[in-house]
């Protein structure tokens, strides 16, 4: 079965100048046109096609346009602008954007902004708001389907590592800092670190990976910088990720996958692009969809332990082609508080996902073990 996404992507005209007008198409049949002011350029309609399975989502133009049009069958979906999230985009989101708005003083962001709307009506939406958080959630999803640039064979251009583990883990702690030092090592050694975007271990992730190519004498700074404000709950937690980012301002790429679903945590300052998503059921699977290199496991609750089984699940049933490295950083957690690694190998014996089983406390030899087994193609 393959991924979602596999191939191309969807058939939608994202930019004026990329799909559309400077490429001479001439056939809008069975396309959406999405988010574009056509009030500043000059289209000749009438050459044209454009028929009931042309659909404009957020699209602006004159009436005398848009009902030349209409008298074609084509449909149109204007976005409501009382909204605090745009449900159409044409990009993933980044920490400065949904941070918008933010003082130590008070939190007005966006990113608050938005899950306090979302919140309201999170149980039982209306339709319109259901609909547009969905179109909002298929936007992320072409986001990341034009970042990670699948080919057809189902592969991302980019090699995904994905990190899971306790979003309340604090700063100061050997889980936290044995998880930055291996998203370091990771992307150093050419992988693209992606996280769920919180803090935590997610931060972790997110920070090793912004910081690969720094020194030992850097890592110490920036974790006796954070320990000043060890958990997202204590004051000056962003403050001291804000320091960092000043002293280091060009840090390496990596991606965060989060969710309003769980509540407001801050947002995760080291991601470089951000995929928020509404629907929490589709973040995690995508999450795990994407991540075709490999997830890394550091210690976390019962979120992580869910995640560790839908992973599972996903290479037991080869549910995209390919069976991808599962490696647990915490041998006490894995093997002594819980029995969660001698489980999954009793249920994966004699499955091709037996070998790509891996623990260790170790953030080195987990980049030799992702280096040594590269996703494995299962027909």
């Amino acid at each position: 079965m393959p991924t979602k996404f596999t191939g191309d992507a969807c058939p939608i005209i994202r930019t004026i100048d990329e799909l559309w007008l400077l490429s001479g198409l001439k056939d809008l049949t069975d396309t959406t046109v999405v988010d574009i002011d056509l009030t500043e350029v000059k289209v000749k309609w009438e050459d044209i096609k454009i028929d009931c399975t042309t659909l404009f989502i957020g699209c602006t133009l004159s009436l005398e346009t848009e009902l030349a049009l209409r008298a074609r069958e084509a449909n149109f979906l204007h976005v409501p602008k009382v909204l605090p999230f745009r449900p159409i985009r044409r990009n993933l989101y980044t920490w400065r954007e949904l941070m918008e708005g933010y003082s130590p003083e008070q939190d007005n962001s966006a990113d608050l902004k938005i899950y306090e709307h979302f919140e309201f009506g999170k149980r039982c939406p209306s339709i319109n708001e259901a609909l547009w958080q969905r179109l909002h959630d298929f936007s992320i999803d072409e986001g990341l389907r034009r970042l990670l640039d699948f080919s057809p064979s189902g592969l991302p251009k980019r090699k995904v590592v994905g990190f899971m583990g306790g979003h309340s883990t604090a700063r100061t702690t050997e889980d936290y800092r044995r998880s930055l030092l291996t998203a370091k090592l990771l992307t150093e050694a050419g992988y693209f670190v992606v996280s769920g975007g919180g803090p935590g271990i997610m931060e972790a992730a997110n920070l090793g990976a912004y910081l690969a190519g720094r020194s030992d004498e850097d890592i110490n700074w920036v974790l006796a910088t954070l320990s000043k404000a060890p958990t997202y709950k204590d004051k000056g937690f962003q403050e001291a990720a804000y320091a960092i980012l000043d002293r280091f301002p060009d840090g390496a790429e990596s991606l965060a996958i989060p969710t309003w679903f769980y509540g407001h945590e801050p947002s995760n300052l080291f991601a470089t692009y951000i995929a928020k998503y509404f629907s929490n059921s589709i973040r995690e699977d995508t999450l795990l969809a994407i991540a075709l290199y490999g997830i890394v496991y550091a210690p976390g609750s019962a979120g992580t332990t869910q995640e560790i089984f839908m992973d599972a699940t996903q290479n037991h049933y080869v549910t995209f082609d390919y069976v991808s490295p599962m490696v647990f950083l915490g041998k006490k957690r894995y093997t002594e508080d819980t029995q969660l690694f001698p489980l999954i190998e009793q249920l994966a014996a004699g499955r091709d996902y037996a070998k790509y089983l891996y623990l260790t406390d170790d953030p080195a030899q987990v980049v030799s073990f992702v280096d040594a087994h590269p996703p494995l193609f299962v027909e």
